[in-house]
């Protein structure tokens, strides 16, 4: 057998784990919630099985050491068939969790630590052992590397690591722009399990061998660089862990206003993340071959390169989003893919079980980067001060770097520690001069009110009705009449005086505010805190509106809170945040999400769901279609604005009632409201330009395309029909 059989194995390894963390994610959000603590609970057990699973690999391979390495290489294929079972255990076990869920959190209050406590503990339960599989494959693979090949392989990990990672980034890519959309969740999934089956069926195979090929070389037996098997070393381990899973969170809040909200921005980001780290451990690999792998300049420079980030999300620079991302991160993750399997290398020197505690540390870090970001420096700092603090445990590391080399080792006769001083005066410069997104708005004359949570950065900007709301830089809403008449509508069609009133993302609250004109209770639901944080920079009378007893809102996402609460509304209202391509938003148009609205409204209620116009057809026919299939009444109504649809769908009839008679069913302050942003003077004019440009849902549906489902959500995964329309009918 030839080492070069490792590497094929890693890397389809590498590939199927992506794909199964895609993909379960995109599930587990579909039951827990689109919100930034669950993923960060999702990631951290993924990444904790991970860990685990590499500790108990390391352990086991330890006691097998009497065994011949058939046995460990038989128990890596097992692995495998193992990791090949979850593509159809995992989903059965999250839809048992949904089923479950609505009974062990009941009376938990929203967004409280018991409700992540318990979702934590189901995510734990559906996915702990598979990702342990995964974890356990490093040492149990090393471990056979170690018996059968004769020479010493204390580089084994990196080798194992380089396929691994870049598997990874073919993984990221090729599930995103590829499977998910040709095939859906599910069916993406088993497909990673064939692969992984193969794997399995070759790994066994390759245990019948007697005999294995040429070792690794000798230069590669002996990592160069200090060989100290101390506490130091696994402390950098920790560090570079949780330095770059916490930058990696700043990265994608930074980058947002250039690469857009979509799925695909956030699957550049990982890929490039992986990429570059890839390319890093070839330049380990490289040096360990030549006996000259070294550490010292990658700390020196590894704080500077931290802040990188802040000039590429400079607004002013013309560069597309793709290669700011390019230019601000690569540097820094090709050095972290230098520095981790240096470090796990120079610890283990080849043992599985020292291996598979190294890394152990390292995905500890990982786990604990993310929360750092997202729940401590975010929420309280702008980002270029986030990765300023994210840098400084870099370039303390690179100072004493620079101290342990003293000046004559450095570039010959150039000090070192002058280098470094100016090194770090450029960094700290360049934190104070960045200019970010929102920095820009100002320095164009815009005003702006700023708000940061651990869900995003939301900036209300503008003057009057040029107002507009951005979250993460995104364009989500401006003052239109068209937000009035998505609550004046339904509750005008309603065929009996309304009670109460749900409004799923509150936006700028207008909808909201008119709601609460009717004289009625509404609950508004609203995924960002800092989104109803600016309420009052849209509409003067906002404090007046919260202060009233009628008026509640709660911060969590729209689909949780349907499933969780027990209450039954007159009407509800939804308006996903644009564009009609983010990551997420078709949760808010499949049939599982009509399911739960139809569960939740009154007899004879009404739900009024925005249809803002798509790029394609087809995504415009799969919203309509799904709406239609769940609901057996619905009316569409072209906006007043001449973009767009208000559809309104009941279980009941919904009468035909004349412009006329609608006005005569509102209250006076709801009167006064419905012509506040007009484009009408008179309430009749106003009505009539709302109910005149009606049209069928059947317009709106194109023969073969199926309705929006959870498990193949096309709005959100478009680039081959884009790129390959000659493909698509």
């Amino acid at each position: 057998m030839n080492l070069f059989w490792f590497l094929g194995l890693f890397f389809i390894s590498g590939f199927c784990s992506l794909v199964y963390e895609t993909i379960w994610l995109r599930m587990a959000m579909g039951v827990f919630g689109v919100t930034a603590p669950f993923v960060s609970i999702f990631i951290s057990v993924f990444m904790a099985g991970l860990g685990l699973g590499s500790w108990a690999g390391g352990r086991l391979a330890q006691r097998l050491r009497s065994k011949p390495a058939s046995t460990t290489l038989r128990l890596y294929a097992l692995a495998e068939l193992v990791i090949a079972v979850s593509a159809v255990a995992v989903p059965i076990l999250l839809a048992l969790s949904k089923e479950l869920l609505a009974d062990a959190l009941a009376g938990v209050d929203w967004g409280s630590s018991g409700y992540y406590w318990v979702s934590g503990l189901f995510v734990t339960l559906a996915l702990l052992p598979w990702c342990m599989c995964m974890g356990a494959t490093f040492p149990l693979a090393m471990a056979s590397i170690e018996k059968r090949f004769t020479r010493s392989c204390a580089g084994s990990f990196s080798y194992l690591y380089l396929a691994n990672v870049i598997g990874a980034a073919c993984g990221t890519l090729v599930c995103a722009f590829v499977l998910i959309e040709l095939f859906g969740l599910r069916a993406s999934a088993v497909l990673a399990a064939v692969l992984n089956v193969i794997i399995a069926l070759l790994a066994f195979i390759l245990s019948l061998e007697r005999s294995m090929g040429a070792a690794l070389t000798s230069a590669e037996s002996s990592p160069a660089g200090p060989h100290a098997a101390g506490p130091r070393l696994l402390s950098l381990l920790f560090m570079t862990g949780l330095v770059s899973m916490a930058m990696e969170v700043v990265w994608i809040r930074q980058f947002t206003p250039f690469l857009g909200t979509t799925i695909y921005a956030f699957a550049i980001i990982l890929a490039l993340y992986l990429a570059a780290s890839f390319a890093g451990s070839c330049l380990y690999r490289a040096a360990l071959r030549r006996g000259a792998a070294s550490d010292h300049f990658a700390w020196i420079i590894s704080g500077a390169l931290g802040l990188l980030p802040l000039a590429a999300a400079n607004p002013y620079l013309p560069f597309n989003g793709p290669l700011r991302v390019l230019v601000g991160i690569a540097a820094l993750c090709g050095l972290m893919g230098y520095l981790t399997p240096s470090l796990v290398d120079r610890w283990s020197s080849g043992d599985p079980h020292r291996a598979g505690t190294a890394y152990a540390v390292n995905i500890l870090g990982c786990i604990l980067g993310p929360l750092l970001a997202g729940f401590l420096l975010l929420p309280h700092m702008a980002e270029r001060h986030a990765l300023a603090v994210l840098s400084l445990p870099l370039f303390a590391v690179g100072f004493l770097s620079v101290r342990s080399l003293g000046p004559r080792r450095f570039f010959g006769a150039i000090n070192a520690a002058t280098f470094y001083a100016a090194l770090a005066v450029l960094a700290s410069a360049q934190v104070f001069l960045s200019v970010s997104f929102e920095d820009r708005l100002g320095e164009l004359g815009w005003k702006t009110e700023v708000k940061r949570d651990y869900q995003a950065t939301v900036v209300a900007a503008g003057t009057g009705m040029q107002r507009m709301l951005l979250v993460n830089g995104a364009g989500m809403t401006k003052l239109t009449p068209i937000t009035k008449f998505m609550a004046h509508l339904p509750l005008a069609f309603l065929p009996r005086p309304p009670q109460n009133a749900l409004v799923i993302c509150f936006g700028m609250g207008t909808t909201f505010r008119s709601l609460l004109s009717w004289g009625i209770e509404v609950t508004a639901v609203e995924l960002v805190a800092g989104v109803y944080g600016v309420f009052g920079y849209f509409h003067s009378d906002a404090q007046e509106v919260l202060a009233s007893p009628r008026a509640r809102i709660v911060v969590d996402d729209g689909r949780r809170f349907l499933a969780r609460s027990p209450e039954q509304f007159d009407v509800i209202t939804i308006d996903a945040a644009p564009p009609m391509e983010s990551a997420g938003t078709s949760f808010l148009y499949t049939k599982e999400f009509y399911s739960l609205i139809a569960a939740r409204l009154k007899p004879s209620g009404i739900v009024q769901q925005w249809f803002m116009e798509p790029l394609e057809p087809s995504v415009m026919s799969a919203f309509a279609s799904a709406l239609k299939e769940s609901f057996p009444y619905v009316r569409v109504f072209l906006s007043v604005e001449g973009w767009g649809y208000h559809c309104l769908a009941s279980r009941s009839p919904i009468a035909a009632y004349s412009a006329a008679a609608l006005v005569a069913r509102m209250p006076p302050a709801a009167a006064r409201d419905f012509l506040e942003f007009g484009p009408h003077a008179r309430m009749a004019e106003q009505m009539e330009a709302a109910i005149s440009k009606e049209i069928a849902i059947d317009d709106l549906i194109i023969s073969g395309v199926r309705p929006l489902r959870d498990d193949h959500p096309i709005n959100e995964y478009f680039f081959l029909r884009r790129e390959f329309p000659k493909l698509w009918p």
